[in-house]
């Protein structure tokens, strides 16, 4: 598989696009007025105490305070206030643990009220970002996330990714890990630490201690009434992408900007230096999302409507509590194929095209998925393992269950940041209300004459469209209507129509009559 990552700057936002052999399978932007990120490590201040929630809001200088509930305190809550205070005070001046005293941990079961005080300040960490009229959700279980680990201060455990399966390599990292890791740290070791060298791995925990070091040294250089402050913040978009996403499928990295070339170069030579070659620097004046057919899938596939091979489509529906997509055969149908067989296949392009869905728009919490109804058990396991295998991917925490007697499968997928959402419809050029992106026309005609031709075998067609849609259909050397014919060894006679409306188009026979 060819992966690549586009990235397209301009005064406020930073675009990225992950490509996987030419299709888009994610779609992440970066704002300069994005002050909360996930990862980012404030010293904030507890407002409200909220004893029947058993939680507490939180300032970090959001519009809308942040929400901290009783598990997410962390175990060594009392350690990590001791160790705050006491290098806001100047008493502690080692910030490496060895020589800190833990204290017990708090009652995994205990109140809110016992622990937290109104107008204390805590060290907090974003776990989610606010989504819609929700501030942020907190945590003062404080995690520093590394190319290969996660530091954990204030612990002693090593735990490996459930990812990883095989028992000796597992055994070998953890081994590695507990002869290099400092007293008072414990250790999360990734999935992609599989097969590393233990000189990558000091490496990476190093370079996360000094981040540590360095949020320790603001802390100190804080005062009480300068909080909220933020004392830590996430890598870069673009660095913390290719720290939990880089592997050695990347064939390439593009970017228009000088500054995150420099910057993506920088970050390579340090987690992957044979890949350093792999980054360049777009001077076109072609804008650079077009060059690589990015802003057409964007358009494509960011609508209600998303169109799938042979004439399937899916329907997405968002509500505030869950997410609905319906599954369509388009009025699919093969003679050599069942029924029953039909909808399998069908059902098949469709998880695929869900998995990628639920990735390219960041959709979390329920999603409900209303297949093509199957009667067959056998038929509904290859499709639920199919599903599995599609969303193993995905590295959001989610869960599928099977399909029920209904054919809905239900999934949750975890939820940290606002759902991407691209507004796909365009004024009408009639000037009435709003209708789909030209740009998506083309898509559709295609994909009703591929059906027209493979599934029903119509031997001679004529499409019928406006004429702005004829001329361009026609133009070029060579033209699409040039490779219709290239790619399915007929000749598509392209009638042009002053009665159409601008987006309307018709397949007939050649004696005009309409081909449903």
């Amino acid at each position: 598989m060819k992966t690549e990552l586009i990235i397209r700057s301009n005064s406020s936002d930073i675009d990225f696009a992950l490509l996987k052999d030419g299709r888009l399978t994610a779609l992440n932007n970066e704002s300069n007025e994005n002050k909360f990120s996930v990862g980012d490590v404030f010293l904030a201040k507890i407002g409200k105490v909220l004893s029947g929630l058993n939680a507490s809001f939180v300032n970090v200088g959001f519009e809308k305070d942040g929400f901290l509930h009783y598990h997410d305190l962390g175990a060594q809550l009392k350690s990590l206030n001791k160790f705050i205070k006491g290098i806001s005070t100047g008493k502690i001046k080692d910030y490496t643990l060895k020589n800190f005293q833990l204290e017990k941990d708090i009652d995994k079961n205990g109140s809110i009220a016992d622990v937290l005080k109104t107008g204390q300040n805590l060290l907090v960490q974003i776990v989610k970002e606010p989504i819609s009229t929700k501030g942020p959700r907190m945590s003062s279980e404080i995690s520093i996330a590394g190319r290969y680990l996660v530091l954990v201060p204030f612990s002693d455990r090593v735990s490996v990714s459930q990812k990883i399966q095989n028992p000796e390599e597992k055994e070998r990292l953890k081994r590695l890990i507990k002869s290099i890791k400092p007293k008072g740290f414990g250790v999360i070791i990734r999935t992609v630490a599989e097969d590393k060298k233990v000189a990558d791995l000091d490496k990476d925990l190093q370079n996360s201690l000094e981040r540590w070091v360095v949020m320790c040294k603001k802390i100190r250089n804080t005062r009480g009434p300068q909080t909220p402050i933020k004392v830590l913040s996430e890598l870069n978009r673009a660095s913390s992408i290719l720290r939990d996403i880089f592997n050695d499928s990347f064939t390439s990295i593009v970017t228009n900007d000088e500054t995150m070339y420099l910057e993506t170069k920088e970050y390579l030579q340090e987690i992957a230096p044979e890949k350093e070659s792999i980054v360049s620097l777009y001077n076109s004046k072609h804008p650079i999302f077009e060059k690589f057919g990015i802003e057409r899938q964007i358009k494509t596939s960011f609508g209600r409507t998303v169109s799938m091979s042979k004439g399937a489509y899916l329907v997405i529906e968002h509500t505030e509590a869950l997410h609905v997509i319906d599954v369509n055969s388009g009025n699919r149908s093969n003679k050599a194929m069942s029924q029953a067989d039909t909808a399998l296949e069908v059902n098949l392009i469709a998880a695929s095209e869900i998995a990628r869905q639920l990735q390219l728009r960041d959709m979390g919490g329920i999603i409900v998925v209303d297949f093509i109804d199957m009667h067959t058990a056998e038929h509904r396991q290859k499709l639920y393992d199919h599903l599995r295998n599609e969303m193993a991917f995905d590295r959001t925490k989610h869960k599928i269950l099977p399909p029920s007697k209904f054919g809905l499968v239900q999934i949750t997928r975890q939820r940290v940041r606002p759902e991407l959402v691209i507004k796909t419809q365009e004024p009408n050029p009639s000037g009435l209300g709003e209708v789909e992106a030209p740009i998506v026309l083309i898509d559709k005609i295609e994909a009703e004459l591929e059906k027209l031709i493979t599934l029903k075998d119509h031997k001679k067609l004529v499409l019928n469209v406006h004429p702005f849609i004829a001329a361009y259909l026609k133009k070029g050397i060579p033209s699409i209507q040039h490779r219709w014919l290239a790619k399915h060894k007929k000749w598509i006679k392209i009638l042009p129509r002053d009665a159409y409306q601008y987006l309307n188009f018709e397949f007939t026979n050649n004696s005009g009559e309409l081909i449903e």
